[in-house]
């Protein structure tokens, strides 16, 4: 998910924000500035390797931090991060105030599974920032870092704060809904989801993950509508089918719900939900020992509280798979 959402931020942000913030100290560092602005103009135009040349010549003028973090965008469009990540060092060398150069380390490190690092060097890069498009931007990346840290709660205010600055960055959209779900926030959940539908109506995943929440909340014609659009895009998404089935067994159409569920285990075996689903209908059925084997994946597996309570009520020892079978 990291990879493009970084360029994006990345380039996008660079491009509109680094420039702007070089002073002109001499003649050098203006001869390097015109460079670099040529060099962005060839990143625009996707062609890095050529803008390389004008940030090389821009670093042999005036080899500042600022130099440094131009050519580190171009190595980043070629996804060459071995030597993206030796300009950024150099360019927090010559200046470790620089915000622009902390948030590019940031992006790194959580790039390269490092979240402690990616939120040391996003606080910086927040600290040390004096446009807002930055600060939140660094938000953001430090939301990421702490989510992955499972530190919720402070991720939740970073991204609130960084959304603001970027209310249409779909991906920073997701984490953020996402975390509301596992903090149990399903209504501001469904609102984000609601954006994303809009941002992204071609996606799958937003119509179902809408009409999950809708769910939890109980409102099931709702989430059946918003599960209907999903399967009018992919007709076999598993989630989905396992979501149309945990709402048309809460509706009482048992034999839809099994017709469903059946389905979506077939393409993932491996979803808790749909093995939660799937007992439950069992469990109507009175076929116990089944129920209780598919409740046992389920808790291995992980991800839905409802499972311990339905084991604790409906599989006794007697009932329980034994091991080694």
């Amino acid at each position: 998910m990291f990879v493009d959402l970084f360029k994006l931020r990345l380039i996008a942000l660079l491009l509109s924000a680094l420039v702007g913030g070089i002073g002109v100290t001499s003649c050098f560092a203006q001869d390097a500035r015109i460079l670099i602005l040529k060099g962005d103009s060839l990143l625009r135009l996707e062609k890095p390797q050529r803008a390389v040349e004008y940030y090389e010549k821009a670093i042999a003028s005036d080899p500042s931090a600022n130099s440094y973090l131009a050519r580190a965008k171009a190595w980043y469009m070629m996804d060459r991060m071995d030597r993206f990540i030796l300009d950024v060092e150099q360019a927090l060398r010559k200046d470790s105030t620089s915000a622009t150069a902390h948030y590019q380390r940031a992006l790194y490190a959580l790039r390269a599974e490092d979240p402690t690092a990616a939120e040391y060097h996003a606080t910086k890069a927040h600290d040390f920032a004096t446009q807002p498009l930055l600060k939140a931007q660094a938000l953001v990346v430090r939301g990421e870092a702490r989510s992955q840290l499972k530190r919720y709660s402070q991720a939740i205010d970073d991204l609130e704060q960084g959304v603001a600055g970027t209310p249409t960055d779909p991906e920073v959209l997701k984490t953020l809904g996402r975390l509301y779900d596992q903090e149990g926030r399903h209504e501001d959940a469904l609102h984000i989801l609601e954006k994303l539908c809009v941002l992204e109506p071609g996606q799958v995943g937003h119509w179902s993950n809408r009409g999950f929440e809708l769910t939890q909340l109980g409102r099931y014609d709702e989430a059946m509508t918003m599960i209907q659009e999903a399967l009018s895009i992919d007709k076999d998404e598993p989630v989905a089918l396992s979501n149309r089935a945990y709402v048309s067994m809460m509706l009482g159409n048992d034999q839809e719900a099994w017709s469903d569920i059946e389905r979506s285990l077939r393409f993932y075996p491996a979803n808790p939900f749909a093995l939660r689903t799937r007992a439950m209908l069992r469990l109507r059925k009175g076929d116990r020992a089944k129920a209780c084997e598919d409740l046992t994946l389920a808790k291995a597996l992980g991800g839905v509280p409802e499972v311990e309570r339905l084991i604790k009520e409906n599989c006794d020892s007697g009932t329980l798979p034994k091991k080694g079978r």
